[in-house]
């Protein structure tokens, strides 16, 4: 039987354009057929009241990774992306455009070209109809059909739907009924196809780099997803000839300092957690690693980063015996009592618990979490590969290229 790929997007968004130029790629690799689905992001924020711009604003650090990850996604999908000086446009005519096309798919890729190729403004109706227009379609008839009540009700009904069905961001895709939010969770659509993450045709490594012999990964252990990266992090970079530099700090002090609410998880939409939750099981999944959430979270690390720091050259096993403990075992890493227990039982010294009254490691503390914000970092888990910072777990395989010599134009 046939399966089906769902391409859900609007073309304001970077994320939509780079998932675009794979999409069709994966489908005809999987002989999937492929639904194009427009719909307006702006209408889908409405619609769940939040994680709008206003709601949830965005720290100056998040902003510069976000910026970065964008181009260096960019340069891994080998395609051009410029920013429009206009961004972010209003882009519900050029959707009801695309409707009122005749040929969405063939539209959509002509506005997204000349809105993230060509920098072009996608507010302005002249703009829309010469980019349908260079791809052969009517584009004057479609930008004058688009104000027809059937194309403003369907582009409605679009956006509902997708609301209905769980989406709240772009670019979002579906396979089987599942949803994969993301242009970075396209491997994920590949497997629900029965490929691999070769279906996206990455750009390949030039020959003769020169590799790095280390990566920092900083780290709290309130994080599920630093959990998730500690259970990968050394296979990665001993695949890459390289070395782990461990670098405990306090994620709750960088919030604080950089203007991020305690725990963003809790400021998600009831969709967002729900998909965020089903994301981090698929991962740990695919890494064949045990996970759950603690009945501690949100966990106060204080403690524990201090026993890690207080452990020397054993930072590395102990990092992962404490991970393991919260992650997995659902046991309280925030207890001394039940820290000592953890410890003792994993072959570790359970003294090291009374070593985080020492000022010396209280400072380790705080000097590790202040060069976390000199570096610019935003969340856990985050990377350092030479100069380049690398936000997330799902950011693996760009931390293995750096390794590799990978240097992104982008930072």
């Amino acid at each position: 039987m046939t399966k089906t790929l769902e391409f859900h997007y609007d073309f304001s968004c970077p994320y939509a354009y780079l998932a675009s130029t794979k999409v069709r790629r994966i489908a005809d690799a999987a002989g999937a057929t492929l639904e194009h689905r427009p719909f307006l992001l702006g209408g889908v924020f409405r619609a769940l009241g939040s994680e709008t711009p206003d709601v949830l604003p965005m720290s100056a650090a998040r902003a510069r990774l976000n910026g970065l990850d964008m181009q260096r996604f960019a340069e891994l999908f080998d395609v051009p992306l410029v920013m429009p000086k206009t961004h972010p446009n209003r882009t519900v005519t050029a959707l009801r455009a695309t409707l009122a096309s005749g040929d969405i798919a063939r539209a959509s890729d002509a506005l997204f070209a000349a809105y993230w190729r060509e920098g072009l403004d996608l507010s302005d109706q002249g703009v829309i109809a010469r980019a349908l227009e260079g791809v052969g379609l009517d584009g004057a008839g479609a930008v004058s059909r688009a104000s027809e009540p059937r194309f403003k009700d369907d582009l409605r009904a679009r956006t509902d739907e997708a609301v209905a069905r769980g989406v709240f961001g772009a670019p979002a895709c579906f396979v089987d009924g599942e949803l994969y939010w993301g242009q970075d969770r396209l491997d994920f659509v590949a497997e629900a196809l029965g490929l691999d993450a070769s279906a996206l045709g990455l750009a390949p490594l030039p020959q003769g780099l020169s590799r790095v012999g280390e990566v920092e990964f900083f780290y709290d252990f309130s994080s599920p997803f630093a959990y998730l990266a500690s259970t990968q992090i050394e296979r990665v970079a001993t695949s890459a000839g390289a070395r782990v530099v461990f670098r405990p700090f306090l994620l709750g002090a960088l919030f604080k300092n950089i203007g991020t609410s305690n725990v963003p998880m809790l400021g998600f939409s009831a969709a967002k957690q729900a998909f965020i939750a089903r994301d981090i099981d698929r991962h740990a999944k695919r890494y064949g690693v045990p996970f759950q959430f603690p009945s501690t979270f949100p966990i106060r690390s204080v403690t524990p980063l201090r026993v890690a720091l207080a452990a020397g050259e054993q930072i590395g096993p102990l990092t992962r015996t404490l991970f393991h403990a919260a992650w997995a075992q659902d046991r309280d890493i925030s207890s001394p009592d039940s820290l000592r227990d953890i410890l003792a039982h994993a072959g570790h010294d359970p003294e090291l618990v009374t070593r985080t009254e020492d000022p010396a490691i209280k400072d380790q503390l705080r000097e590790s979490t202040d060069r976390a914000q000199q570096l610019g970092l935003c969340g856990a888990p985050s990377f350092l590969v030479g100069e380049h910072v690398f936000w997330g777990q799902d950011r693996l395989e760009l931390v293995r290229r750096a390794l590799e010599g990978w240097r992104p134009r982008a930072g």
